[in-house]
């Protein structure tokens, strides 16, 4: 799995190559060491949304572009989100598109939220499970 750090780093990094431009130029307008731009760039630091709207603002890309093309890039190859749970531990998982029956109801499990955070617990047909997970 691609670390987030490392996605904003490299996406940084194109930019800044697309538009012909020095780790110095860039560091300068952004007022951030190069040292430091540097270590972003390459996915050693984690970047602040402050030090992120600075080099945004000196690379003259909206910081929303920005975060929307990271996105992008932790998809899979297909534009899916790359699932967090190894393959082995989703056996007897419905497949995409099925839904489990709740046990003995008829009826449907509730929906999964849309963003589950890592370490809240992840709930099948409205029990924990104590899984982890961050999906989309």
């Amino acid at each position: 799995m691609t670390l987030l750090r490392t996605q904003l780093g490299t996406t940084l990094r194109g930019h800044r190559l697309r538009q012909r431009r020095t780790l110095r130029d860039v560091s300068g307008a952004a007022r951030v060491s190069l040292g430091y731009l540097s270590e972003v760039e390459r996915g050693q630091k984690e970047a602040s949304s402050e030090l992120l709207a600075s080099i945004c603002g000196a690379l003259d890309v909206e910081l929303a572009d920005l975060l929307a093309e990271v996105s992008l890039g932790l998809r899979g190859a297909d534009g899916r989100l790359r699932p967090l749970v190894p393959a082995a531990d989703t056996a007897g998982a419905p497949a995409e598109g099925e839904k489990a029956a709740v046990a003995g109801s008829g009826e449907q499990p509730a929906a999964e939220p849309a963003l589950a955070l890592v370490g809240a617990p992840v709930r099948a047909a409205g029990q924990p499970t104590g899984a982890v997970s961050l999906a989309a």
